[in-house]
């Protein structure tokens, strides 16, 4: 039989990390733990892009050269598409415009296209209640994904209920936190509210690969969970 494959295009949240930024990571770099061995993930997504710069630099290009007929394309920005420089797309109209360009590739090779919201950040207010951080481009997400009938994980949804589960304290958990001296690659220590370590990125990953399992897609019968 031949492999199916899942690739990932986004950005440093669902990024690969090497070992000298261990222990942070990201959901894609865990998500083949929560798929059986006839699935291979060809996780494209990298740090600091938005859907328009990904774009821009050629980055779909090796994903169109290889994906095919039965495979799947998550796409997930939103994150950078925020920042005010050349990375900025506009929520009601660029954003929505790039990333149909994904869903075109996808589909031209008989692929599967899936939307994914951005992962939420780890920002809570006084009261201890999550603040919403990513703005429009969630909805805007989920409405490109009722216009062109494309699947969607909301993955900002099951963030949120995760981190507000743990609360303002045990949500550092899945986090990149560090004190001075706790791990060699961070000496200085770290506390990154964006980021996962470890386990945030499989906690998140086992979330949406249990999304994949419940939408009745041919990928979902290879989910393990």
């Amino acid at each position: 039989m031949d492999t199916m494959k899942v690739y990932i295009a986004g950005d440093s949240t669902a990024a690969t990390y090497p070992a000298d930024k261990s222990p942070m990571a990201g959901w894609g770099q865990m998500l083949s733990l929560f798929l059986d061995d006839s699935v291979q993930v060809q996780n494209e997504a990298m740090c600091g892009r938005s859907s328009k710069s990904f774009l821009e630099e050629g980055r779909l290009k090796p994903i169109t050269d290889t994906i095919g007929k039965g495979d799947y394309l998550f796409i997930q920005f939103g994150h950078n598409d925020q920042k005010t420089n050349e990375r900025y797309t506009d929520p009601a109209s660029t954003y929505p415009e790039h990333l149909t360009k994904y869903i075109d590739a996808a589909r031209q090779a008989g692929a599967n296209p899936v939307l994914l919201t951005s992962v939420e950040r780890r920002h809570f207010d006084e009261r201890g209640e999550l603040k919403d951080t990513h703005g429009a481009y969630p909805e805007a997400m989920r409405k490109l994904a009722a216009q062109f009938e494309v699947p969607l994980i909301d993955a900002q949804l099951l963030t949120r209920r995760l981190y507000q589960s743990l609360g303002p304290e045990k949500s550092k958990q899945l986090f990149t936190w560090l004190q001075p001296g706790e791990h060699p690659n961070y000496p200085d220590g770290v506390e990154d509210n964006t980021h996962f370590n470890e386990t945030g990125a499989k906690e998140v990953a086992a979330l949406i690969a249990k999304e994949v399992a419940e939408l009745g897609w041919p990928l979902s019968s290879h989910v393990k969970l």
